[in-house]
């Protein structure tokens, strides 16, 4: 395929890659939300040349998780020592290929960007128990009269932190088997000017598969010790120093982030890895940034969940049927390509790839890749997970119990799912990566679903993509127009937002034919129990890119 580079053979462990072609490009230091990063599953496949403007720090598969082993102070030096002379090898043999060496400061903004988003999800246990306290504390206030009438709630409040201490446990978890792309263990002063992003129900960062899960030592118990009408519970002293959020956080951070960490625990990886982790875990974060989290345990619903089911067949199905509609003679020998703008927690991207396509999803969050690739690299078996994604909000629930149910995931073992060889996650702004001349005509097929309203300059969007298609290729769209950058005030913030027959107009200009159109109702990570759901009329379309010249090229000549 043209315009593509070929990566080495795989191997077995997680290792920094670089790209054969000396161009790479990097996102501007104002992104601060990713880095681009090729996750790809270690299913014992060879996987498909990546873009080649994918960065020199691009990751690739998980390696299993060391085993622990004893060590001392001066064996932890030495390995950072060995770590750090390392990065500076590769860092030469980039120099050698012809690739770009990024400046401190540069790689600096990056690690620190990197650390806000590990900080959010690390600060989601105690942005929770801030709210539960707030329950508590608006309880206190009622009279004795209604207090006894509302009894059963502080044994709510503590099932609620139950269910708290049950998300903090799969978070911990994932970032435990996450490993950054660069040495996060320098000490850098973190950003203290937070980007206060827009986000929207459908935002996706408001971002395969067998590894070996490293279980962290928590004393949480399984879900039979979940706390009901049975359990005589006492409601905890609000006047107590440290509040249980503190107690579990403190509990799962001992193994996972090394904070009073014990020699006798953790292996020299480990320990560099604790070390950052701990540093990243003392930064304070705005709520916006914990929002996200909270928003990433409602997507694992949407893509990952039985209870997704609903959303998935309003809005994946489509597409998937016009695929297998439109590609009717696909061979293994030569599959036809799919690329997936905007491909969130990665189930759309691989249920393409299970059809027979060699799959990418491009996703620029790191909130949503570090999630998905620990999904797709480090699930053992179906419904491995158990969350409750619901607990956050008190408001339009039908009962206590609908509001506190367990969500298990993922329905399905990515693994086991009959992938196409080739399927893989870039991550990384879409712009910045695909507009490039190495992917003009690369693909047979675009999909973008809830994608398109994402852009500052969708005209912009609309252009690469009749770019990247081959001649024919097809382009199929299904999502709102919720701009998601309307609401921005900036002087040097930019939305164009568009009627949807300004779109279509666009894509017309751009050398794209209609083929079909319809509305769909849907929903984006709805409660299916909740009094209030958004639904969405979404644009549903299929347009093939003529095979003349569009007006476009006319234009540029």
């Amino acid at each position: 395929m043209r315009g593509r580079v070929k990566h080495a053979e795989q191997k077995p462990v997680r290792q920094i890659e670089t790209p054969k072609s000396p161009k790479t490009i990097r996102s501007s230091p104002k992104s601060h939300d990713y880095q681009l990063i090729t996750f790809r599953p270690k299913i014992g496949l060879s996987f498909p040349p990546v873009p080649e403007p994918l960065s020199p720090l691009g990751l690739v598969s998980a390696s299993p998780l060391p085993q622990i082993e004893q060590h001392n102070g001066a064996k932890r030096n030495r390995d950072r020592h060995t770590e750090r002379e390392q990065q500076r090898e590769r860092e030469r043999e980039r120099e050698r290929m012809g690739d770009r060496v990024y400046t401190k400061e540069e790689e600096d903004l990056e690690i620190q960007s990197l650390r806000r988003i590990i900080s959010a999800y690390l600060n989601y246990p105690n942005a929770a128990e801030k709210d539960v306290r707030r329950y508590e504390r608006s309880f206190k206030k009622l009279p004795p009269a209604h207090k006894s009438l509302l009894s059963h709630l502080p044994l709510k409040f503590q099932r609620i932190r139950w269910c708290i201490s049950m998300n903090t446990s799969f978070i911990m978890n994932m970032i435990q088997a996450f490993e950054p792309p660069f040495d996060m263990s320098e000490d850098i002063e973190p950003d203290h000017v937070h980007n206060t992003e827009n986000t929207h129900e459908h935002s996706h960062s408001d971002i395969s598969p067998i590894g070996e899960r490293r279980n962290i030592s928590i004393s949480l118990g399984d879900s039979s010790d979940f706390p009901n009408k049975s359990h005589k519970l006492e409601a905890p002293s609000l006047d107590k120093e440290e509040t249980h959020a503190d107690c579990s956080l403190k509990s799962m951070m001992h193994r996972c982030t090394g904070q009073n960490c014990d020699d006798n625990l953790c292996n020299a990886g480990e320990k560099a890895s604790c070390d950052w982790k701990s540093h990243a875990s003392m930064f304070s974060v705005p709520l916006v940034d914990v929002d996200k989290v909270r928003c990433i345990i409602r997507n694992i619903v949407r893509d990952w969940a039985q209870e997704g089911q609903r959303e998935r067949d309003e809005c994946y199905k489509p597409i998937l049927e016009e695929l297998n509609r439109l590609f009717p003679n696909r061979t293994r020998g030569r599959p036809p390509s799919c690329l997936v703008p905007g491909a969130g927690l990665g189930r759309l991207a691989l249920d393409i790839s299970s059809l027979g396509f060699v799959s990418q999803g491009n996703e620029f969050s790191y909130y949503m890749m570090i999630c998905s690739s620990f999904i797709l690299n480090n699930t053992r078996e179906a419904n491995e997970w158990t969350i409750y994604p619901w607990i956050h909000s008190n408001c339009n629930s039908l009962s206590t119990d609908d509001q506190l149910r367990p969500v298990s995931f993922p329905d399905i073992h990515p693994a086991s799912a009959g992938i196409t060889e080739g399927f893989s996650m870039c991550g990384g702004d879409f712009v910045e990566v695909y507009n490039d001349r190495s992917q003009e005509g690369s693909w047979d097929a675009v999909v973008t679903c809830f994608f398109l309203d994402t852009a500052h300059n969708i005209v912009e969007y609309i252009e690469i993509i009749s770019k990247i298609l081959k001649v024919g290729g097809v382009w199929i769209n299904l999502g709102p127009l919720l701009y998601h950058f309307a609401d921005s005030y900036g002087e040097d913030e930019m939305s164009i937002e568009l009627s949807l027959e300004d779109v279509k107009k666009v894509a017309f200009y751009y050398g794209f034919e209609l083929e079909a159109e319809k509305m769909i109702e849907t929903t984006y990570t709805a409660n299916t129990r909740s009094m209030m759901q958004t639904r969405y009329t979404a644009a549903y379309w299929t347009m093939k890119k003529k095979n003349h010249e569009s007006k476009a090229v006319h234009a540029n000549k």
